[in-house]
């Protein structure tokens, strides 16, 4: 698959820390304000730019999306953004406790995108597909990155080893505890021509981002009779990162009821599918393993995945799904369902014990899905079960911005 360097914008050096923000669609609303607050210079104003119109604005009202382009253009005006002097890749480290990933940031080609060489495994929504589309096109810019992963590549390996030993662009530390760091890389021909050799990438995070920039290079070529495919609007900002570098936390699942189940009719039940045992450590050990909280203890479930069937089916949150939630707690549709609630990893099994001990249901503790399950699932063309992984730390948008 193809990579190319940009001569995109970046913060002054001494500003990162406060133009840098989290991905745009991890927060509401009322979080990115409060985030925001007291930082005009946060791209938080210009990835939700409806923080800085009258409360109850639509957000996906003109208003919003002209209000976006005003304050990026006054991040620029005001110096804020840089631009580039030249065509450049970095290098994009973050830390979290003794965690460390590092990805390669690059603008990759939606021709890739749409050829499935940069391989989807989640269905986007049109709402939210719409809304970045919209953004991306009025902005004529990608403010957030598109988080993906590749198969390890040594020759890239080698590269980005040496150069995270250079002084770095940028180097700070975030309110919520994550280090980021950035390296500079000018022309990047010799790491270009070393990722030539990766044939293929998967979305870990970004799909509606990347779904987007796919429709306005679709929008602009309509619009360009002189179009060649080398302009900038067929190029979208990717982070690419080596698989064994990630870290995927588990997504967690709370019931908020027992169906109409006495409990020890319930604990019976499950044993029957499961087995269970007593005393379980609140966090499952390995793949086919559960544990689940009831009636302030946890149990630990075996659940082991038929090996014929497809890797969807084969994952631990399809098989819970399958025998469990639907058949015994009548969860048969998750994305939908009133009654299901999913608890990000980075909240820790404390978080199940408490709700549950607090509002009651039960619930389930996972191991996290493998980035070989994630790759399995997409090579196979399947798309996963909602909220299968939650990857952290999150990208920071506002270091890296690609126009076009």
């Amino acid at each position: 698959m193809r990579i190319r360097a940009f001569q995109g914008l970046v913060p002054q050096p001494a500003l990162a820390p406060e133009v840098a923000c989290v991905p745009y669609d991890v927060v509401n609303a009322a979080e990115a304000a409060a985030l925001a607050a007291g930082r005009p210079r946060s791209l938080l104003h210009v990835d939700r730019a409806e923080i800085d119109l009258p409360p109850g604005t639509d957000p996906y009202s003109a208003a919003v999306y002209a209000k976006a382009r005003e304050n990026f253009l006054a991040l620029q005006r005001d110096g804020v953004l840089v631009r580039e002097v030249g065509p450049c890749l970095y290098v994009y480290q973050q830390q979290m406790g003794a965690h460390v990933q590092r990805g390669l940031v690059a603008v990759c080609h939606v021709e890739d995108y749409d050829a499935e060489l940069i391989k989807k495994h989640e269905k986007t929504r049109k709402d939210k597909e719409d809304d970045r589309t919209r953004l991306i096109d009025t902005l004529g810019a990608n403010t957030g990155p598109v988080f993906l992963t590749y198969r390890d590549e040594a020759a890239v390996t080698a590269l980005v080893d040496a150069k995270t030993k250079e002084r770095p662009l940028h180097d700070f530390t975030a309110p919520d505890g994550i280090r980021h760091t950035a390296w500079r890389i000018a022309g990047g021909t010799e790491w270009i021509n070393a990722f030539s050799r990766v044939p293929v990438s998967y979305i870990a995070d970004g799909h509606h981002r990347a779904a987007s920039a796919a429709r306005v290079a679709r929008l602009r070529r309509a619009q360009n009779p002189a179009h060649t495919g080398g302009e900038d609007y067929n190029w979208f900002l990717c982070v690419l990162f080596p698989a064994s570098e990630l870290k995927i936390l588990p997504y967690n699942r709370i019931v908020v009821d027992l169906y109409g189940h006495q409990l020890a009719n319930f604990l019976t039940k499950v044993k029957s599918l499961f087995g269970l045992e007593a005393g379980a450590a609140p966090s499952p050990m390995a793949v086919g393993r559960i544990s689940m909280y009831l009636g302030g203890q946890w149990h630990g479930l075996r659940c082991p995945a038929d090996a014929s069937a497809d890797p969807v089916a084969r994952l631990d949150v399809s098989v819970l799904q399958d025998r469990l939630l639907a058949p015994l707690l009548g969860i048969d549709d998750p994305r939908t369902s009133k009654r299901v609630d999913f608890v990000g990893g980075i909240r820790g099994p404390g978080e199940l014990v408490k709700r549950v001990d607090t509002e009651g249901g039960v619930a389930f503790s996972m191991f996290p899905t493998t980035v070989a399950q994630l790759m399995a699932i997409a090579d196979a063309g399947q798309i996963m079960p909602p909220k299968s992984t939650w990857f952290e730390p999150k990208l920071r948008s506002g270091l890296f911005t690609h126009t076009f």
